[in-house]
């Protein structure tokens, strides 16, 4: 039950090898909003490399969980959410910084519309371009070969080639996604309640990857709207945990990915679908690391 000394939001970080970004995102995030507090949880993946020195000299007010041991994404987010508050609850990267219009308006419009379970601002790279995960559809074969064959690069306005990044729709408009990014992913209390009654928000079963994909499926499914509204943006300076460990965590993308669907599109578990899919995401994998380190960065982006 909410009451006046309920914190209105809850934000979850989930750190992992995090020292060099967390100072920049937990200084970014308010104490209060709208005259309510904030509170804010780091889960720290990876233990004693200096994050937790940090968060505990520089951020006391910020409640800080050291598990005995790497949980992946999906598990320290439901770890950090057990211990939330808050009316509105936040899960949010280490490598992003914040601001305080667009928390607000993410919090407005959630208020605005009870129908919403997930919203996302625009999400911004230090370098200024737009991070495209934070509005997606959910991605078809089609889709996946329009990425893999530079088709939705060639032709990004073209509704028909880039129905997975939505680059042919305004990115300063407000309208539902398919997902959203698990960078920043806000949701009433209630919506979340409602598609994960025994509080595991984030299906356990994928470790890195995957989790953010999976939890907008269910929510779409369970009736709820996902919401992207590009009139308000923070910075995500995205890529930094996957260059760390390139070859594993790329490959994880994919892999989880496709894990993703033959939860949701393979009910029957057909022997055909699963090597379907597992012959299409092998061949986004390949082509998009490639692809990768034919550009000089280390970074990989799904389909």
């Amino acid at each position: 039950m909410s009451t006046p000394n309920t914190p209105l939001l809850s934000v979850i970080i989930v750190a992992y090898k995090s020292r060099d970004e967390i100072s920049a995102c937990l200084g970014s995030l308010p104490r209060t909003l709208e005259g309510r507090d904030v509170e804010v949880t780091v889960v720290d993946n990876s233990p004693g490399d200096g994050t937790g020195e940090i968060v505990r000299a520089q951020f006391p007010h910020v409640a800080y969980l050291e598990p005995a041991t790497n949980l992946g994404f999906g598990r320290a987010n439901n770890l950090g959410y057990a211990h939330a508050r808050g009316d509105f609850i936040l899960f949010l990267n280490p490598d992003t910084v914040s601001n305080d219009a667009a928390l607000a308006q993410c919090l407005g419009q959630l208020r605005a519309d009870v129908r919403i379970g997930l919203i996302s601002p625009r999400l911004v790279q230090a370098d200024g371009t737009m991070d495209l995960a934070c509005r997606r559809g959910i991605p078809t074969l089609w889709d996946g070969f329009c990425r893999a064959s530079g088709l939705a690069a060639a032709w990004p306005r073209q509704a028909l080639f880039a129905g997975y990044n939505l680059t042919h729709r305004p990115a300063d408009g407000m309208y539902e996604v398919g997902a959203i990014n698990g960078a920043f992913m806000l949701a009433p209390r209630a919506a979340l309640q409602a598609v994960a009654p025994d509080g595991r928000v984030f299906d356990e079963a994928f470790f890195m990857y995957g989790d953010d994909l999976d939890l907008c499926i269910r929510m779409a499914r369970a009736g709820w709207k996902i919401v992207y509204d590009g009139r308000i943006s923070l910075v995500h300076l995205k890529g930094v945990s996957v260059a760390k460990d390139f070859d594993a965590m790329s490959g994880a993308i994919f892999d989880a990915n496709r894990a993703v669907y033959l939860k949701h599109f393979n009910p029957r578990n057909s022997r055909l679908v699963r090597w379907k899919y597992a012959l299409a995401f092998g061949a986004w994998k390949t082509v998009a690391r490639l692809r990768a380190r034919r550009r000089g960065h280390r970074q990989v982006r799904p389909l």
